[in-house]
């Protein structure tokens, strides 16, 4: 997502929430687009002020002239903040991105830490079923929803208990979640919205997600490695996920859980 594909109202409920759900994202890319987007509001609000504050009696004042101002505003709002505007956006990328970092952690902290001890039962489950280990499978529940804080979620907020991003396709017949996610096409960031297969548990996401890889031919090279970086590998080469740091991100989560 560029600054251009925003939809610019303050007022917007749904480019608000979709801001919401990208700030959830570590990756960077995805910060820059939130950033840009925090100060393209910020900027047509600023504007609206002055708008409001200038007298309406004039000649050339009506529905009309107002309506174009507005949209003109708007357009002014976007093209500022890509360019640069007041510099705001990089003071909010630069923030935003240490609390990525801080969320992202490969080293979990107290929270982190409780969500690896709410997930290992169920990831002891999937093992014995999967061949997986345990923590390597803890390690991509954490990847995917940045330790618990990122599962996706319907518009009414419901939890889907997919903890590993695992999309709905065509063969899919149980129950779903739309929500936003970031994909790379040709190593570029995406912002998509994409179908989400949604479980009445998290017993229900672990069975699923060790059915998944442990019955499909292209992820035997994962299944077969003990070894963190050949797991995490062998998931990116048959395509688990589209980020091209994805390999590298799990083996760091991996390494930084007990043996």
């Amino acid at each position: 997502m560029n600054a251009a594909d925003i939809s610019p109202s303050i007022f917007d409920q749904s480019a608000l929430a979709s801001i919401k759900r990208q700030a959830r994202s570590n990756d960077p890319a995805a910060l820059k687009a939130v950033a840009q987007q925090f100060e393209a509001l910020f900027m047509q609000m600023v504007l609206k002020s002055m708008r409001d504050a200038t007298p309406k009696e004039g000649l050339f004042d009506s529905d009309q002239t107002r309506l174009y101002e507005s949209l003109l505003d708007q357009q002014m709002s976007q093209v500022l903040a890509a360019k640069g505007g007041t510099g705001l956006a990089k003071i909010i990328e630069s923030q935003l991105s240490r609390n990525a970092e801080a969320a992202g952690s490969s080293e979990p902290n107290s929270a982190a830490g409780g969500f690896v001890e709410k997930m290992m039962p169920h990831a002891a489950e999937a093992s014995r079923s999967s061949g997986i280990p345990a923590r390597f499978i803890v390690a991509q529940a954490a990847l995917e929803t940045g330790w618990g804080r990122a599962e996706p979620r319907g518009v009414d907020g419901q939890g889907s208990y997919n903890v590993f991003g695992i999309k709905a396709g065509s063969h899919w017949a149980g129950p779903t979640v739309e929500a936003t996610t970031t994909e790379y096409v040709d190593g570029v960031a995406r912002q998509r919205v994409e179908r989400f297969r949604a479980y009445g548990s998290y017993a229900e996401a672990f069975k699923d997600y060790a059915s998944l890889l442990a019955g499909n031919p292209r992820y035997a090279a994962a299944l077969g490695s003990r070894d963190p970086a050949g797991f995490a590998q062998g998931l990116a080469r048959a395509g688990y996920a589209t980020d091209p740091a994805y390999a590298e991100k799990l083996t760091r989560i991996i390494n930084s859980l007990p043996a």
